[in-house]
């Protein structure tokens, strides 16, 4: 997977181990993690809507798509910089996902507080916009953009454009079906996460090629 040029090819410059330098997999399923919870409860109405099972999930929503994404960013953002200072190989497309995990895991925070404490999500609608920007980015870096074309990130982002595009009218119209949607499309991107989440770990912890 192209995401992972940049951090293996620095290894050796700032002397960090591979999967010191590549957290990728945390992130992803941090988000995955999120998404099954968020999505699962959307979808399946289980379990049933209360105050005490939304700080439940208000309180996932922080640490596990939120603190693990956040996490993951900010250690992409410091390797590439040390790459810079040290002088080693072209970021290419990591800094977008360095870019996409700390934006990522800081809106889900605010999503998971802003649930944890029973705020209004009709706000949400215009954050959905800025996301559904960046979300479509991301399809662009990684699918168009070479030497950075990685398809199945690139998929990745295809997910979460559709959850953002369907959160529009769920928040700003208040819509139940737009609401179902984006709850059946972040289930959906919950399971490509974990495939994404079992392909990573495979190639850097076993030296296994799966479909990256």
């Amino acid at each position: 997977m192209a995401i992972f040029q940049f951090a293996l090819a620095a290894a050796p410059t700032v002397q960090f181990s591979h999967a010191f330098l590549v957290p990728i997999a945390i992130g992803f399923f941090g988000l995955g993690m999120g998404y099954f919870v968020w999505g699962g409860q959307a979808v399946f109405g289980f379990p049933i809507a209360s105050p005490e099972a939304d700080r439940t999930i208000g309180l996932w929503g922080i640490w596990m798509p939120g603190f693990m994404q956040f996490l993951t960013g900010i250690f992409l953002l410091v390797s590439l910089t040390l790459v810079g200072a040290f002088g080693g190989a072209s970021p290419t497309a990591d800094y977008m996902a360095a870019v996409a995990f700390t934006a990522y895991g800081v809106h889900w925070f605010v999503l998971g507080y802003r649930r944890y404490i029973g705020a209004s999500s009709q706000p949400d609608g215009w954050m959905a916009i800025a996301f559904l920007a960046l979300s479509i980015l991301g399809i662009l870096v990684f699918a168009l953009v070479q030497p950075a074309a990685d398809i199945p990130v690139a998929i990745l982002f295809v997910g979460l454009s559709l959850i953002y595009l369907s959160e529009i009218p769920a928040r700003f119209l208040n819509s139940k079906g737009a609401a179902k949607m984006v709850g059946v499309f972040q289930l959906l991107t919950g399971v490509w996460l974990m495939y994404l989440t079992y392909a990573t770990v495979f190639n850097l912890a076993l030296g296994q090629k799966w479909w990256l």
